[in-house]
C-alpha cells in the first residue's frame, strides 16, 4: 500500500486527556479517533490490526468446536427481565427511549439462552459451544484510558451448553487452554487469577490479566509459588486474633471521644488485634451486623458471594439507631436493640478478649468472648488482603499490582437456563436445565494491552502476528531522484510478489518526517532506500525493536526479510 494514498493521520501533539501509553500511541499513530467520551472510530491501520486479532480468536475458538453466530445488539427488555439483570446492570445498560421495550446488549447470555431454549431439547444435542464477535454497549459513567474503558466495544463472547456438571468442567477447561493460546499468540505476558462472578453469577470464574499501571483492577500475586487472584476474592494467611489464656467477664467502659479504631488504639492504648469493628449493611432489605478485626476493610465482592445477592448497601445513620440503639462507632454484637443476623470475618473466629461498641453512644464493651457473649451466625473470609501479607499457598509475601483484564471465563451453571426455561431431556427422559458457561475477551483490549507492553519513547513496536504490515519501505527524497523511485517501486513489487504486506512511504516529505512516522507506527522492519546507498547497489534495513541497522545488497532484500520473519 502506498502511503501517499493511505489514510494514516499521525499526530505530534495530543490533548491532556490522553494519559496512558496505549491511548496516546493509538491516537498519534493514526489507529483510532475519538468521537465522544468512551466512543472511538477505528481507522484503517487500527482496524487492520483488529482484524488480525479477530482471526486469531476465530482460529482458536473454532479449534475447540466453537460455532460462530452474529446476534443482535438490540434486545427485547423482557428477556433480560426474566433473568433479573435489568436491575443488576442498573445504569450500565442503555435503554432505547423512542422504542420502548428495547435495550442495547452489554453481553449476550440472555439471547444465547433464548435460542438454546428454542432448539436444544435432548442430551443428544449437547454439548454445544456458540460464539460471536460483536459490538457491545455499556454506559460507563467515567470512560477513560482510551479503548480500555469505553461505552462501545468489540467482544468475543462464547457460551457452552452441557448436559452435566462434568461436561461443563470439560468445556470450561477447553476455553481456559484456548485463552492461553490466544494470548500467547498475541505476544502478551499475562497471568490468570481467580475472580468474582459479580452480576454474571455462577460458581467459578477466572480472569486473564496483564500487569500495568494503566489497569483498573487490583490483583494479588505471589511470585514465589504463582498464586494469583483478583483483590475482590484474594485471600492470605493473615493471623487470626485467636483466644487469650485469661477470659475475664464482659465490662462496659466509657469512650466519649472514640469513634474509630485508630481513636481506640491511640487514646485508650488498645491493641488492634483485640478490636472488633462493627459494620451494618442492609441486605435484601434486612439489617446484618458484620464484625471485622481492627482496621480490616470489608470486601463487598466477598460479601456478595456469602449472601448470593447484589442487593445490599451500608445502613444509613437513622437505620443504625433503629437496629442497634447507637450511632456509628459505638455499635457492637452484645445488647443490640433489635435482633439481626451477625456474621464475622474468619480472623475473629471464636476469639475472646475483644473490644467492641456497647450499643450506647460513647461506650464500649471489653473482654467480649464471641463463643460466650453473643451469637455469631457464621464466619467467612470477608476482608480485603494487604500488601506484604503471607501467601495462603506458600507463606511468601504477596504483592498487589494494578492490572488490565483481557478476558474472563465463568461457570454460569443453571442461572440463565432456569430463569429462561431452557431445558433438555436426559437419557432417562427427565427434564433438566442446561448447564452453561460464558467466556469473554475484549478485542480492543488485546490491542491496547499489546501496545502497553510493546512500545518505547518513539512509538509502537509491533510483533508478528499483531502487525499492520510486514515491511515499511521508505523512499528518501522521492520523487526528486528517479532512480530512487524506480528502486523503491521494484522493491515494493518484489516484496509483494513474495507474499509480504508492505507500506511504501512514497510521500513527498523530508527524511526526518518519514523516519519519525515509521518509528511511531512501529512496523517491525524498515527498508530505507536512498541515493547514497543505491549508488553502491545497496539498501538499508532497520529493525524497529532494537534499532539495529544493516546495509545489504539490493538483490538480498527478500532473503533478509524472509530470514527475519522465519527466525
Amino acid at each position: 500500500m502506498r502511503q501517499s494514498e493511505s489514510f494514516i493521520p499521525t499526530l505530534k501533539e495530543l490533548g491532556a486527556d490522553a494519559i496512558i501509553p496505549s491511548h496516546r500511541l493509538m491516537l498519534r499513530a493514526g489507529l483510532v479517533r475519538q468521537v465522544a467520551s468512551g466512543i472511538f472510530s477505528f481507522l484503517p491501520l487500527g482496524y487492520k490490526v483488529l482484524k488480525v486479532i479477530m482471526d486469531i480468536l476465530r482460529r482458536e475458538i473454532d479449534a475447540i468446536g466453537g460455532q460462530e453466530f452474529f446476534l443482535p445488539a438490540l434486545n427485547p427488555i423482557e428477556i433480560w427481565q426474566q433473568t433479573g439483570r435489568v436491575e443488576a446492570m442498573g445504569d450500565v445498560m442503555f435503554h432505547i427511549k423512542n422504542r420502548e421495550g428495547l435495550v442495547l446488549a452489554p453481553t449476550h447470555e440472555e439471547i444465547i439462552t433464548y435460542h438454546a431454549r428454542q432448539h436444544l431439547k435432548s442430551y443428544r444435542d449437547l454439548p454445544q459451544i456458540w460464539y460471536q464477535i460483536q459490538t457491545k454497549f455499556r454506559n460507563e459513567p467515567r470512560p477513560k484510558s482510551g479503548v480500555l474503558r469505553g461505552r462501545q466495544f468489540f467482544m468475543k463472547d462464547a457460551y457452552s451448553m452441557d448436559a452435566t456438571w462434568e461436561g461443563l468442567d470439560v468445556s470450561y477447561q477447553k476455553h481456559y487452554e484456548a485463552y492461553k493460546k490466544i494470548f500467547d499468540s498475541c505476544n502478551l505476558k499475562f497471568f490468570i487469577v481467580g475472580a468474582s462472578s459479580g452480576a454474571m453469577g455462577g460458581r467459578q470464574s477466572q480472569e486473564f490479566m496483564i500487569e500495568s499501571d494503566a489497569g483498573e483492577d487490583n490483583c494479588v500475586i505471589c511470585y514465589a509459588c504463582g498464586y494469583a487472584a483478583n483483590l475482590e476474592v484474594a485471600s492470605s494467611n493473615a493471623h487470626p486474633s485467636g483466644r487469650e489464656s485469661t477470659n475475664l467477664p464482659i465490662e462496659e467502659f466509657p469512650t466519649p471521644d472514640a469513634r474509630t479504631i485508630d481513636d481506640l488504639i491511640e487514646k485508650y492504648n488498645l491493641l488492634e488485634e483485640r478490636l472488633a469493628k462493627s459494620v451494618v449493611y442492609i441486605i435484601d432489605s434486612q439489617p446484618v451486623l458484620i464484625m471485622m478485626r481492627g482496621n480490616d476493610e470489608l470486601n463487598e465482592s466477598k460479601l456478595q458471594g456469602v449472601f448470593g445477592t447484589g442487593n445490599f448497601r451500608p445502613a444509613l445513620p437513622e437505620e443504625l439507631l433503629v437496629s442497634s440503639g447507637a450511632n456509628a462507632g459505638s455499635i457492637g454484637p452484645v445488647g443490640l436493640k433489635t435482633k439481626m443476623k451477625v456474621i464475622a470475618d474468619n480472623r475473629l473466629k471464636d476469639a475472646n478478649g475483644l473490644v467492641s461498641g456497647a450499643n450506647r453512644d460513647g461506650f464500649h464493651n471489653k473482654n467480649i468472648d464471641f463463643s460466650r457473649d453473643c451469637t455469631i451466625d457464621g464466619y467467612y473470609d470477608l476482608r480485603t488482603v494487604c500488601e506484604g501479607e503471607s501467601c495462603s499457598n506458600c507463606g511468601a509475601p504477596i504483592r498487589i499490582v494494578k492490572a488490565i483484564e483481557l478476558g474472563h471465563i465463568f461457570k454460569l451453571g443453571t442461572k440463565y437456563s432456569e430463569a429462561l426455561g431452557a431445558t433438555f431431556l436426559d437419557a432417562h427422559g427427565n427434564e433438566n436445565p442446561l448447564i452453561m458457561g460464558s467466556y469473554g475477551i475484549g478485542v480492543e483490549r488485546i490491542m491496547a494491552a499489546f501496545i502497553e507492553q510493546h512500545h518505547d519513547e518513539k512509538g509502537i513496536i509491533w510483533k508478528k502476528p499483531l502487525l499492520p504490515f510486514h515491511v515499511h519501505l521508505l523512499g528518501i527524497n522521492v520523487p526528486k531522484f528517479d532512480d530512487v523511485t524506480k528502486a523503491c517501486v521494484d522493491a515494493y513489487s518484489e516484496l509483494k510478489k513474495q507474499g509480504f504486506d508492505v507500506l511504501y512511504d512514497d510521500r513527498n516529505e523530508n527524511p526526518g518526517v518519514k523516519f519519525n512516522d515509521a518509528d511511531l507506527i512501529g512496523i517491525p522492519v524498515q527498508v530505507i532506500i536512498g541515493r547514497k546507498n543505491l549508488d553502491a547497489g545497496n539498501i538499508e534495513i532497520k529493525i524497529r525493536e532494537t534499532g539495529e541497522r544493516k546495509v545489504i545488497q539490493k538483490s538480498d532484500l527478500t532473503d533478509e526479510i524472509r530470514k527475519f520473519y522465519i527466525d
